[in-house]
């Protein structure tokens, strides 16, 4: 590719929405708990993607949990615990959803909780 097309390219789409952080954990939440949704554990092939979706869940949460425990963490304690505490949460059930001791639902109405939260502090906008 040479020069001027990527110039072209670089500047061709200007009303793309600009992504905040807000909007990117948003994205990044609907995504896994898309496919935390559609993975079913009826089957090998099923229970390879929920194994698959409750482990990116599972990252997902470690990464939170380790922001959320950092002295520069600028969110209030309070929540800072709660999201601690949900990460110690989704680590413990998931380990349960793989034993096929429980569903997902519980996983997926979290981070659907969470979802809310981030779309009410202006993720989608």
């Amino acid at each position: 590719m040479n020069i001027a097309a990527l110039a072209h390219t670089a500047y061709s789409d200007v009303s793309a929405p600009i992504k905040t952080e807000r909007s990117t954990e948003y994205q990044i939440f609907a995504q896994i708990t898309h496919r935390l949704t559609k993975a079913s554990a009826d089957d090998l092939i099923s229970f390879i993607d929920l194994a698959e979706a409750v482990h990116e869940n599972r990252r997902l949460w470690a990464i939170l949990a380790a922001d959320v425990v950092d002295k520069h963490n600028g969110l209030p304690a309070p929540l800072r615990a709660q999201i601690f505490y949900l990460a110690e949460f989704t680590e413990n059930h998931s380990r349960k959803v793989l034993a096929r001791e429980v569903t997902v639902d519980a996983l997926v109405e979290i981070n659907t909780a969470v979802m809310r939260g981030l779309r009410a502090g202006g993720a989608t906008q």
